[in-house]
């Protein structure tokens, strides 16, 4: 089979994919399915709605749910995807999500026409509509009315002529991306510091240092590939790794030292250090003073904050001999690499936080050298292109600013463009307030779900309904934000689209097509320069293809710049198509008669500032935007599941990874469930000054006291309430205006439950008139689990009002009222089509047996398997498999404790020996070896 070789679309890693298999893999669906559509209503049977095109009809009695999509499902078949193994990110290895991108490419679900109020349009009709809004809303109201939303799952040169058309040609700064949520405080703290947004250093830094820190980052979980690197390395050298994160996170499994800070408090702890360099003279002298300034201001405000160990011990509540350890490791270790993310970003404090951390590499001379340097780890595949093009509402375009007239002078006659901005738009979070204040008449959200990411979600989705026109171009029909859109655009997916993204170490990689545009679906470049011709703009926007794009992009990154600008890929500029397509993995900076890329930058000083010093910026502790109080006495984080991506639109449509944590779960330390009366398993109602959410309880001493941590995947597709954007804080730095999204007061409240159910169905669907419920997918089904606080008698008929009628349907049934006890399979043809169990708290049985049969080639049920959907019972038969651990490779919890039981002395590496697990990407390792030690408590007592 052809081989491509591409990019993986998860996180900002960037690792090498290769996909066997090609154009003609791609089958569509062959009997019904949701082919569109934006609206989630319940839905039954085909009708005709356009050329070989089936839609579904509304039907009003399909019951108590509201059905997103049943039938068929589209599959890539013949495809299989593996890492590249001369790929400098990834060498071949990939995480959870990226072995399982093969399983995503199903059409079910996708968006696959021009969508208007809900009906099939044409491209011309939709674009067309979108046009004269827009032109509609800045005759009326000025440019600064209508705004664009980007995502770092775009590629570069869609991207780009995004920015190019608004703030070039519509006249308005008001572009901005999700990566404000994500990565805008490392770009402002970079700017700051180095006079640009520039990552000095590379990924071979992270085997080549001698003490790798990280703060704010669960490498283990987010960025496992990287964090693989790491271990792998240090087996070599001995490398020592620090954890500072105020939670005991997977990454903490191999750490030295494991600092659990108060949240907030990184600014006092990264003064502290510098303060200790300053009295112990760990310093580089000589390095400041050729290459840096501000060194004494930074030092002055350093030591206020901090006048000893034991002020940085207390305020961070940590141990003071915790903190003299990490003091004297970082003081005598030139081989420091210090690894940021999330944790350090999110925050009202996040831009404070970056620089107090690039001021301790500045004053030791530890940046830009083997194994040493400050190193922002980016979230999403294209952050960092996203960033080069001026993907930011206060970025222009190839990382020049606002700020010079001259500068923006430059812009405007490269792209001939007199309609320029002339200052930065809205940033993420003030944009959505422009929209629910009624400013923005105007808005197009490309390629993410802001009803579910951004803070205060709530108010952004009353906002979006108010507003005279939103447009949505996505891959997903039935996204959150989708629904709230008057004309949906279908862009094209990941392996149906050409470009480049860019990944954390500044390396530009080609993500290449190898499966044709379904439907309608158009590369989300096209779609925007269609919209520029409509608006009048034909002559600016000509491009014919993602080269010709990705050419006048290097072009403008090198016009005029004479080494003024780090990003500089003139190099790139005059690259034909067939050069274009056969681009290797590249670093920046390359510039003009260069095709090689640079590893690391500054070590030699040669900052992008006017006099080619790097800036210290005098930081101080301030404490976050809101604190815990009598009403909300709990702080609570969010962040990342391991197997997960963003709103799940794609991870949550695979079986493998769904299985491990199936349900969203708020986790709690054991004496603040006590304190709320709360038991593992509970359902909590969590309450912010923003909006609310339900979750299960999980109790585990890895949260500290009076924190609590709840992911941020879960939406209104997959669970009933729980969505994390409902709660957050909307509070913003001041500097970067990203959103605090790791520090808001929340209360818990016990969720009293008088029954629980679950149903196995192969129709997706959202249930309606339920306290609770969570969706995900099985192998051939989706498994709902239910639950409310009426009794049992009340649940069975909750539970049956959800079943999919049919008059020919046999029906096995079991009910004991005065137990609640109810047990029910719907057949058709002799073949499970739906069961629905209910029972009291706690008297369910496991499903998995019924999984496997929804999973079966051949799902008819022999006599043994009806006694068991009587009894409740699973039949004798194959082990089951149980919770999956190993996502990877498919590998439950019930195989690892048989394994376990078997054997004699089984631990994390003879399991994987024998089953595989934890030996491909490593994130699982940290559960297993819980599993081991857990399993050997009975022998030890």
């Amino acid at each position: 089979m052809a081989e491509t070789r591409t990019t993986c679309p998860y996180c900002g890693v960037g690792c090498g994919v290769v996909v066997a298999g090609g154009a003609d893999a791609l089958s569509l669906p062959s009997s019904p399915s949701l082919r569109g559509g934006g609206a989630d209503e319940a839905i039954q049977g085909p009708v005709r709605a356009g050329p070989g095109l089936l839609r579904f009809a509304r039907n009003d009695d399909v019951g108590n749910s509201e059905t997103i999509a049943s039938g068929g499902r589209g599959n890539a078949k013949d495809l299989a995807v593996s890492g590249d193994p001369i790929h400098p990110a990834n060498f071949g290895r990939l995480c959870s999500k990226g072995g399982a991108l093969g399983e995503t490419l199903g059409l079910e679900g996708r968006l696959l026409d021009p969508m208007i109020g809900g009906r099939t349009a044409s491209w011309d009709e939709a674009l067309d509509r979108v046009a004269a809004g827009f032109a509609k809303a800045i005759e009326e109201h000025g440019p600064d009315s209508v705004a664009f939303y980007v995502s770092g799952q775009l590629l570069t040169e869609d991207y780009y002529v995004a920015n190019k058309l608004m703030k070039g040609f519509i006249g308005s700064g008001n572009i901005d991306t999700n990566s404000r949520l994500c990565m805008a405080s490392s770009v402002a703290g970079h700017r700051r510091a180095f006079g640009g947004d520039v990552v000095p250093g590379c990924y071979e830094d992270w085997e080549q240092a001698d003490l790798a820190i990280y703060v704010g980052s669960n490498a283990a979980w987010c960025h496992p590939i990287l964090h693989r690197r790491l271990l792998a390395a240090r087996e070599k050298r001995g490398t020592r790794i620090v954890v500072i994160d105020p939670r005991r996170t997977a990454t903490c499994d191999e750490a030295d030292l494991h600092l659990a800070i108060a949240p907030g408090t990184d600014v006092l702890l990264f003064n502290g250090l510098l303060a200790h360099l300053v009295r112990t003279g760990a310093l580089d002298r000589g390095w400041i003073a050729a290459h840096a300034a501000g060194f004494e201001e930074a030092a002055i405000a350093a030591a206020e904050d901090a006048p000893d160990i034991a002020a940085v011990a207390a305020g961070c509540r940590l141990p003071e001999e915790a903190v003299r350890r990490f003091y004297a490791w970082f003081a005598h270790t030139p081989a420091t690499l210090t690894i940021y993310s999330q944790g350090v970003n999110q925050s009202t404090r996040g831009t404070d936080k970056v620089n107090a951390i690039i001021n301790c590499h500045l004053a030791t001379g530890r940046i830009g050298r083997p194994g040493a340097g400050p190193f922002s780890v980016t979230g999403q595949p294209n952050a960092m292109g996203g960033r080069e093009v001026g993907g930011l509402a206060n970025q222009l375009a190839a990382h020049m600013g606002f700020e010079d007239p001259a500068v923006r002078d430059r812009v405007r006659r490269f792209w001939r463009a007199p309609l320029l901005a002339e200052r930065p738009g809205l940033k993420a979070v003030e944009l959505f307030d422009a929209v629910a204040a009624g400013r923005i008449k105007a808005l197009w959200i490309m390629a993410t779900n802001p009803a579910v990411s951004v803070p205060d979600a709530e108010r952004l989705r009353r906002g979006l309904e108010r507003c005279d026109l939103v447009v949505v171009s996505d891959v997903t029909a039935e996204t959150d934000t989708a629904r709230l859109a008057d004309v949906l655009l279908p862009a094209a997916g990941w392996g149906e689209k050409d470009g480049t993204v860019t990944n954390s170490e500044r390396r530009i990689s080609r993500q290449r097509r190898f499966r044709p545009l379904p439907g309608q679906a158009r590369p989300d470049w096209w779609i925007v320069t269609q919209l520029a011709r409509r608006m009048g703009f034909a002559e600016a926007f000509p491009y014919a293809d993602p080269a010709a794009i990705f050419r006048e992009h290097a072009a403008l990154s090198a016009f005029e710049n004479q080494g003024a600008r780090a990003f500089d890929i003139g190099g790139l500029a005059a690259l034909d198509q067939a050069q274009y397509d056969a681009l290797e993995p590249v670093q920046w900076p390359v510039p003009e008669g260069r095709r090689l890329g640079t590893a690391r930058l500054f070590a030699e000083g040669g900052f992008p500032t006017p006099d080619g010093r790097a800036r210290f910026v005098p930081v101080r502790h301030r404490p976050p935007a809101h604190r815990p109080d009598r009403d909300r006495p709990m702080l609570l984080n969010t962040g990342r599941l391991r197997d997960q991506w963003h709103t799940m639109t794609r991870t949550g449509a695979v079986p493998r990874l769904a299985a491990n944590s199936p349900e969203p779960a708020v986790e709690l330390h054991p004496d603040d469930a006590r304190r709320h009366g709360l038991a593992e398993g509970d359902l909590a109602r969590l309450r912010s000054g923003w909006g609310r959410a339900l979750a299960r309880v999980r109790i585990t001493p890895d949260q500290a006291p009076g924190q609590a941590f709840l992911a941020m995947h879960w939406n209104d597709r997959f669970t009933a309430d729980c969505v994390a954007g409902r709660l957050a804080s909307p509070a913003v730095d001041p500097v970067s205006g990203q959103p605090e999204l790791k520090h808001t007061p929340v209360s818990l409240d016990r969720v009293p439950l008088g029954w629980e159910g679950f149903l196995v169905s192969r129709r997706r669907m959202r249930p309606t008139g339920l306290v609770y419920w969570t969706r995900r997918a099985a192998a051939g089904c989706q498994i709902y689990t239910l639950g409310g606080p009426e009794p049992p008698a009340d649940g069975i008929i909750l539970g049956r009002s959800l079943l999919a009628p049919g008059k020919d349907r046999q029906v096995i049934e079991f009910a004991d009222a005065k137990r609640g006890l109810f047990r029910l399979a719907t057949l058709e043809s002799g073949e499970l089509a739906e069961c629905l169990f209910v029972a009291p708290p706690g008297r369910l049985p496991d499903p998995e047996w019924l999984l496997a049969r929804f999973a079966a080639e051949t799902p008819a049920l022999d006599e043994a398997d009806r006694r068991a959907l009587l009894s409740g019972r699973a039949p004798a038969g194959a082990p089951a498999e149980g919770r999956i651990v190993c996502a990877c490779l498919g590998v439950g919890l019930e195989r690892i404790l048989r394994t376990i039981r078997e054997g004699r002395g089984i631990g994390v590496k003879e399991l994987g020996a024998l089953l595989g697990a934890g030996t491909n990407c490593g994130s699982c390792v940290p559960e297993l070896k819980e599993i081991v030690a857990h399993a050997a408590l009975p022998a030890a007592g």
